[in-house]
């Protein structure tokens, strides 16, 4: 195995759980998170070559999991698709924990792209500092956007 392919492996089992997140918070369907997934590995491993160092590793791979899932929302937006529905929900729990975390998933679900992101990213407990640089605003904006997206989220109703 070529050294490219051994450090791109590593990256991927060190970071999956960050990348499978991010998927996780733009679909509900799951083999769309997976496609997402694929999709951000497809473009991870195409932009390992121009990855300069001038960020950290795991701050270049929340930018490219979110710009590709941000990035494949416009596109579903833009063709009309029918989706195949089960008759089960394998998301479904009926615990008021996972109640109120799937209600808060779904006003999330509702927010703008790029809010969702930074909704996503505060979520992950990351500092303003480091959400700014992977959104690429600065840091007051980040706290303004927060506040706002909050806000918002607060006087959505649960239908």
């Amino acid at each position: 195995m070529e050294a490219n392919e051994q450090e791109f492996e590593r990256m991927v089992k060190e970071h999956k759980s960050t990348i499978y997140s991010v998927c996780y918070m733009f679909s509900n369907d799951s083999d769309e998170v997976n496609d997402l997934f694929q999709e951000t590995l497809v473009n991870l491993w195409r932009g390992m070559s121009s990855f300069k160092g001038r960020s950290e590793l795991r701050t270049w791979i929340w930018r490219v999991a979110l710009n590709t899932c941000i990035t494949s929302e416009r596109k579903k937006k833009k063709s009309a698709s029918v989706p195949l529905t089960m008759d089960i929900d394998l998301f479904d729990d009926q615990d008021n924990d996972s109640r109120q975390v799937q209600m808060l998933r779904e006003r999330i679900g509702r927010l703008q792209p790029f809010d969702r992101a930074i909704v996503l990213l505060w979520l992950e407990n990351m500092s303003y500092d480091e959400i700014a640089a992977i959104v690429g605003i600065t840091t007051k904006n980040v706290g303004v956007r927060l506040y706002r997206i909050k806000e918002q989220l607060k006087n959505m109703s649960n239908s």
